[in-house]
């Protein structure tokens, strides 16, 4: 939309999160709130018309939203929304236009309803025009006070009101669009001539109408977008509100989602069509899901890639891995630490991937730990085998040739190359490298001490016999 700027007002701690995080860095579907908030006022306008007021922990607000553009105006003090805009002002105003306010702690808003409140703003001649909606329980919040002709004449806090005044349901969601020109002119007479001794921007709606300029109510029938947040409590339901959504589009884009009120998915979260996704499933961060995969009950998926038809059975965990078409996972598998898995690979249960590259078509089914490791194709793992990878002070790699057989509690001593097609036998200790096609066998050879265990129970149960036996 042209000629707009877009204020987002995020200097503030929010002391009753009880947190000594800012309240705008505490996490809802997924992400951060000011992040929310930033994508919606993205949508609308280009960065460099996007200011964000930052305050308390100005460098963590500046870090997640860290390349998407947007400017910031550090509020070093703060005395109230009126003082953030009025530390703005030299940025904003010679950008001319209109001017939105929105609030860091408010996620829910969607760029839907933004550009309503601007079309609703710029088709008049009103000096703002601010979003209201009517609570059946309207105890915190700003009053709207209406004129004759319904226009918003003031807003009163509740600290102030009547009890005329508090009796009014209609509340005011701080959400405003201003023509700048009167912004501007108007906003250095707002005062803090309040207990707080704060300059609250709620003012220059009283001070429009002294001057004779119309305030426009933008009445929202459903008040679910304009939740704010200032406890632990309101950041549950929000995120309870934004994790439906997220299902509830998914499901329309052709993902199944057993039980989704049980599901737990990310904002940034993509899924392919036809993929399923079953009960009490976490898919967090940046994933990416192609379509026809499986996501197993329980499971936990994070910042990962998964190609399409991949198979994650239930009680997997797969954080910052890539996995190819048509893998399968788990049950009770590990992924882990940028670990790759080629196509059609096998993961069983029991197996943990660090860092480690396994080839297309291979397959670990029980119970190993891969670490540091580069694994061919076709190659097969043991039940029990694993990398040692550490050495006490430096990792080390393994590197498992293509269509090499791993034989079961093998311990493989980093660093080590197995060449292609060579076999480990079942519980060897590796510490040297083993040509292609070769066998290695790194154990002792056996030996059967005939009648020794029959000696041995006959000599703890105290037997006369037993005394008189050779000693084995």
């Amino acid at each position: 939309m042209d000629n707009i700027s877009i204020m987002i007002l995020a200097a503030g701690l929010g002391t009753r999160m009880k947190s000594k995080r800012a309240k705008v860095l505490h996490e809802a579907g997924g992400a951060p709130l000011i992040e929310h908030v930033a994508g919606a006022a993205l949508a609308l306008a280009p960065p460099d018309r996007i200011f964000v007021v930052i305050g308390r922990q100005a460098e963590q607000v500046q870090a997640v939203l860290a390349g998407r553009g947007v400017q910031f105006v550090l509020q070093s003090e703060q005395l109230g929304t009126g003082h953030a805009l009025k530390v703005s002002r030299e940025r904003v105003e010679p950008l001319g236009g209109d001017v939105v306010v929105l609030y860091g702690d408010c996620p829910l808003l969607s760029p839907g309803t933004l550009r309503e409140l601007i079309q609703a703003q710029q088709s008049g001649p009103s000096a703002a025009t601010v979003i209201t909606t009517v609570l059946p329980d309207p105890a915190g919040y700003g009053r709207i006070l209406r004129d004759a002709e319904g226009s918003v004449r003031a807003i009163v806090e509740q600290k102030a009101g009547t009890p005329e005044e508090l009796a009014i349901r209609e509340v005011n969601s701080g959400i405003y669009c201003f023509r700048g020109a009167l912004l501007w002119r108007h906003l250095g007479e707002i005062q803090p001539a309040n207990a707080a001794r704060e300059y609250y921007l709620t003012d220059i709606v009283a001070i429009f109408h002294r001057a004779g300029l119309a305030v426009r109510p933008l009445l929202m029938e459903d008040p679910t977008e304009l939740l704010g947040i200032n406890t632990r409590v309101e950041l549950a339901q929000v995120d309870a509100i934004l994790r439906l959504r997220k299902a509830r589009q998914l499901m329309l884009d052709g993902v199944t989602i057993e039980k989704p009120e049980t599901v737990t998915v990310d904002a940034g979260v993509e899924i392919g069509p036809d993929t399923i996704i079953e009960p009490f499933a976490r898919i967090l961060g940046r994933t990416r899901i192609g379509e026809n995969c499986r996501i197993g009950a329980c499971s936990v998926v994070r910042d990962s890639e998964l190609a399409g038809e991949v198979e994650v059975l239930p009680f997997t965990m797969v954080d910052d891995c890539t996995v190819g078409r048509g893998a399968r996972l788990g049950p009770y598998s590990r992924l882990r630490m940028k670990a790759r898995v080629g196509a059609g690979a096998r993961i069983g249960n029991f197996v943990e991937l660090k860092k480690t590259d396994f080839g297309a078509g291979s397959k670990s089914q029980h119970l190993a730990y891969l670490g540091d490791a580069k694994i061919g194709e076709g190659a097969n793992i043991g039940a029990g085998a694993i990398t040692c990878n550490y050495d006490g002070e430096k990792k080390h790699e393994t590197r498992i040739g293509a269509r090499a057989f791993i034989g079961s509690n093998a311990t493989l001593v980093a660093p080590l190359e197995i060449g292609d097609g060579a076999y480990v036998a079942a519980g060897s200790v590796v510490t040297d490298s083993v040509p292609a096609d070769a066998l290695a066998l790194g154990r002792a050879r056996q030996v059967v001490k005939e009648g020794w265990a029959k000696k041995r129970r006959a000599k703890s149960s105290g037997s006369p016999a037993a005394a008189t036996e050779p000693r084995a």
